[in-house]
């Protein structure tokens, strides 16, 4: 049975929308065909597929026929690094990922370099930024992809995709950016990855349906027309031949809506996902072992992460869902143990600092009082 009165774990899924849940239900009953077919109740679902990529591509200010669905974020982040490679396998090359990527990049550069490409991770400072200089000092005549993730899933930090973007293009070195974290919450344009009047361009994001009000099991891969990369998938001839298997058309479909949704209320979710972190970061910083992480640089609205010192965070978070309140931790669970953060350990922390610190991602459904309520019970939890 579902206790959690606030949920405040946001960057990890996202409550389906009911507008969601409503355009995913036709292709959930009567309109069960299959879009590669060529009858009617295969058109209805090939009309699903095309208005969903539609509306994605607005999401992001691309070209319809640029966006590819995946299975995943994780999915489309694998392809993104394998597909480059697979495209120039014959002269191996180099790749650049940075420090503080999500696990599906850095599982899939460990991979590369099983291949035989050569894979540098580009660290980050102790705000947790990869400085554009970083990169260019890396950069080399057969680098053959740069991926940099617009912001942090774990402390919230902006990364300067867009200048990174511009060091690429100069250098004709594909460009990859996960979006999954941005997407809904800052105004994002392929053009100018995270869009700020900065000149340059990506050429592959990464973006996800679950992260946005929409349903899991879809994602998609945007590819910039002409960028040279090859299938992950094989198989059938779906997606214009870049990734095979048959669509999953009501996640798709839902994937539209919540892409719509996205951009029609960009403006006042960004204005109210700012409102509720300022109140959050205040109310933290009144509590006696507190430490906001990356406090003074540039954050999404959505993603405040803190250590709570002489405190194990896994404790935390159990005793906070005892009490009704979902949040995310600063470690990553894998083979049953609990390891430190990859991202807290690249900024400098140690292991049992990284041990210590909580993650609050905020959504649409959040108000005050749910963030009130939760810096309430934290203070009574640390006076114990």
């Amino acid at each position: 049975m579902n206790s959690t009165r606030v949920y405040l774990d946001n960057a990890a899924t996202t409550p389906l929308l009911p507008a969601v849940r409503e355009a995913m239900e036709p292709y959930l009953n009567g309109s069960y065909g299959n879009a590669s077919s060529p009858y009617a109740v295969a058109r209805e679902a090939r009309m699903a597929l095309d208005g969903a990529r539609t509306r994605v591509a607005r999401l992001i200010g691309a070209n319809p026929d640029e966006i590819a669905w995946t299975g995943s974020g994780t999915e489309a982040d694998n392809w993104a690094l394998l597909g480059i490679a697979l495209a120039h396998f014959s002269e191996r090359g180099h790749f650049i990922v940075s420090a503080v990527e999500h696990h599906a990049l850095l599982e899939s550069a460990q991979t590369l370099r099983e291949l035989g490409f050569e894979v540098e991770f580009a660290p980050a400072t102790a705000e947790g930024i990869v400085e554009p200089e970083t990169i260019e000092r890396l950069l080399r005549p057969d680098t053959r992809l740069v991926s940099l993730m617009s912001c942090n899933n774990e402390i919230g930090v902006r990364q300067p995709v867009a200048q990174v973007a511009r060091l690429c293009r100069e250098r004709g070195v594909t460009f990859h950016v996960d979006a999954t974290q941005s997407a809904g919450k800052e105004a994002l344009d392929v053009d100018f990855a995270v869009a700020n009047g900065t000149d340059g361009g990506c050429d592959l994001m990464t973006i996800s349906a679950h992260k946005i009000g929409g349903p899991k099991g879809a994602g998609a891969l945007y590819i910039r027309r002409g960028t040279k990369m090859k299938p992950l998938l094989r198989g059938g001839a779906q997606e214009r031949g870049r990734r095979a298997g048959t669509e999953n058309v009501a996640a798709i479909a839902g994937f539209g809506e919540a892409a719509r949704l996205a951009l029609e209320n960009l403006e006042p979710n960004i204005a109210h996902l700012k409102a509720l972190q300022s109140r959050l970061d205040e109310g933290l910083k009144i509590l006696s072992g507190v430490e906001i992480v990356a406090e003074n640089v540039s954050r999404a609205p959505h993603i405040t992460s803190f250590l709570v010192k002489g405190k194990r965070a896994e404790s935390l978070a159990l005793n906070l869902d005892l009490r009704g309140f979902a949040v995310g931790t600063g470690s990553a669970c894998a083979s049953g143990a609990l390891e430190p953060s990859h991202v807290l350990a690249a900024m400098g922390y140690s292991r049992d600092e990284a041990r210590s610190v909580l993650r609050i991602s905020l959504g649409g459904h959040n108000t005050q009082s749910d963030v009130d309520d939760f810096v309430n019970e934290l203070g009574h939890l640390l006076q114990k």
